[in-house]
């Protein structure tokens, strides 16, 4: 008699998309399937592949929490893992209760894969007192269903056990270990020239408040093949569509607004893929810049990376995993990237990756959860599916007028409004059945879908000129 087969467990893991999610550019951008931040994909992307092992399969649960979703969770699986970013700040407690509210109701484990707490340079916590009572219940409610929780640096550490809590862990973020338990990196070359090809990323926080685009600018002149990479959805927007609803949109020096030379030279892209984002980096020499994902990016691809840290999300996780970085308040605005380079070492990151790696697996342990490193095939089948994919390319600036180009743009643009008009017309229908008349309805789907009327005259105007003289008879 033959055992029966151990039922392989159902693991529901908070993210935008599985990486198996293959959708166009225009599809990806109208769901904002990174949650307004690419970098949000890297480290979903890692927990995925690093969770997946023969007696466990990952299911994506998108960003969105709906609550009344905990009975079918409760019923079709074994655990919820939630990986979070900087989710302890102002502007993100709404979402962090409305996660709070789902997790009292369900009675599988919750374990969160690494969060972090959002302060200045100097970890004064002092802005993020008004949502204590936020943060206490969605710690109580997780470590109600868990044996800890996971945090990405010491800021964080040091933040909950001043609530009291002392089941707290530093595991950094699950980016980091994607590759399991080594990490190779070394510089190319011993110095960077101006043939050097090097990757510029930043929000438009350092930006506006830290003077990044000046350090950006300069780099520019100095370095021929500099390429700012994107992370933010209203970047994205304006890439793909040259035009986005959101006001901060309208800061003209950032590289991925119209008017700034790196986009009129195509010297700007974002990804909607972090394969594609890793893969397109090996060809590298350096990256620098504010994003902490754009860099580990970076390091993943084997490029040495520097980051400037604008505030103690990057800070802390670049103290824990010995990332090399500055803080880019007492970086000078002329600094060239040759001497970020020349700076870097990486030796502790190499060196103590194995100890913190274990530390990880030695938390998801405790927490019931095996690793593909450990418990499985070292993520060889998840690599395998990975490269069967046909990813979307990447973001590019449009600066293109010729018909390949356009005509994607516009039959999806035709695709959406004919889907828009149907979602009205039903909705009409819906509401003069009950009585309510001849009614109008605006109907709006996705992140961007406000701004779809004003994209499609700006577009219009971007390539009317062209268009008419692809159209126009041969004389």
């Amino acid at each position: 008699m033959t055992d029966e087969p151990t039922r392989q467990r159902r693991i529901l893991l908070r993210s935008g998309k599985s990486p198996f999610d293959v959708a166009s550019l225009e599809q990806s951008l109208d769901r904002d399937v990174f949650a307004t931040n690419a970098g949000n994909l890297i480290f979903s992307d890692a927990a995925h592949k690093i969770l997946t092992t023969p007696r466990a399969a990952v299911f994506s649960n998108g960003i969105r929490t709906d609550p009344s979703a905990a009975a079918r969770i409760n019923e079709e699986f074994d655990v919820f893992v939630v990986p979070l970013a900087n989710a302890f700040r102002p502007t993100f407690e709404r979402p962090l209760q409305r996660m709070t509210q789902l997790i009292k109701k369900l009675r599988i484990p919750v374990v969160v894969l690494g969060v972090g707490a959002q302060a200045d340079l100097k970890y004064n916590a002092s802005r993020l007192k008004p949502m204590e009572a936020t943060v206490k219940e969605f710690v109580t409610q997780v470590l109600n269903r868990s044996a800890s929780i996971g945090v990405r640096g010491e800021f964080t550490e040091q933040y909950l056990k001043s609530m009291g809590f002392r089941d707290v862990e530093v595991i950094g973020c699950p980016s980091m270990f994607m590759n399991g338990e080594t990490f190779r990196l070394e510089k190319k070359t011993e110095s960077l020239t101006p043939e050097s090809r090097i990757s510029v990323n930043g929000s438009h926080s350092a930006v506006r408040s830290h003077g990044l685009d000046a350090i950006i600018r300069q780099a520019h002149e100095r370095y021929p093949h500099l390429r700012f990479i994107g992370q933010n959805l209203l970047e994205a927007q304006l890439l793909h569509w040259r035009e986005t609803a959101n006001p901060i949109g309208a800061q003209t020096s950032m590289p991925t607004h119209p008017s700034h030379p790196m986009y009129r030279e195509g010297k700007v892209r974002l990804y909607v893929d972090p394969a594609t984002w890793i893969e397109e980096l090996r060809a590298f020499d350096f990256s620098f810049g504010s994003r902490i994902h754009g860099n580990i990016a970076a390091l993943l691809a084997g490029v040495p990376s520097t980051v400037l840290c604008s505030d103690s999300r990057t800070l802390e996780l670049c103290r824990y995993f010995g990332i090399p970085h500055r803080k880019i308040s007492e970086t000078p605005k002329n600094i060239d990237p040759a001497e970020l380079y020349e700076a870097a070492d990486f030796g502790e990151l190499v060196n103590g990756h194995k100890e913190r790696f274990l530390r990880f697996t030695g938390f998801m342990e405790r927490n019931g959860l095996e690793n593909t490193f450990h418990h499985g095939d070292s993520g060889k089948a998840f690599d395998a599916q990975m490269s069967k994919l046909a990813l979307p390319p990447a973001v590019r600036p449009w600066t293109e007028s010729d018909p390949d180009s356009l005509s994607s743009r516009f039959s999806w643009m035709q695709s959406r409004m004919e889907e828009l008009a149907a979602q009205n017309a039903e909705l009409r229908g819906q509401l003069e059945k009950k009585g309510a008349g001849p009614v109008k309805v605006r109907v709006q789907t996705g992140a961007g879908a406000a701004a779809w009327p004003s994209a499609y005259r700006r577009a219009r105007r971007v390539v009317g000129r062209p268009v008419r003289r692809l159209l126009r008879p041969e004389q």
